[in-house]
C-alpha cells in the first residue's frame, strides 16, 4: 500500500536549489528529467519503503541515489515517509544535516 510522503523544509529547499542550478546551467529539459527521476524514486519509496539501503541504522535513515550527483535521504515512520534531504554529492559531506 502506498504511504504518505512528507517533505521536510530542508528537502524542499534542496530540491529548489537543484532545479534552479539545472535551469541556469543546463536547461528546462534537464530539470524536467531530474523531476521525473525524483518522482520515480518517491513512487518506489512510497510503495516499497525498505527497498533502499539503510545508511544510519540508529536513526533509520535510508538513501536512494537519484543521479550520480544527487541522493535522497528518507525515513519511514508510522505509515509516512519523511523526505529528509536531497543531497548534492559534490557538496562537502560535513555540511549534510537532517535537521
Amino acid at each position: 500500500m502506498p504511504e504518505n510522503v512528507i517533505w521536510s523544509p530542508k528537502s524542499v529547499e534542496d530540491l529548489e536549489k537543484i532545479l534552479e542550478y539545472l535551469n541556469q546551467n543546463w536547461s528546462v529539459n534537464v530539470s524536467v528529467e531530474f523531476l521525473n527521476e525524483v518522482d520515480l524514486v518517491i513512487r518506489n519509496i512510497s510503495s516499497f519503503p525498505n527497498v533502499y539501503p539503510l545508511v544510519n541504522k540508529r536513526l533509520k535513515i535510508r538513501k536512494s541515489v537519484i543521479s550520480k550527483h544527487n541522493s535522497l535521504f528518507y525515513r519511514e515512520q508510522k505509515k509516512c515517509i519523511h523526505i529528509l534531504r536531497i543531497f548534492d554529492t559534490r557538496q562537502n559531506p560535513d555540511s549534510f544535516s537532517t535537521k
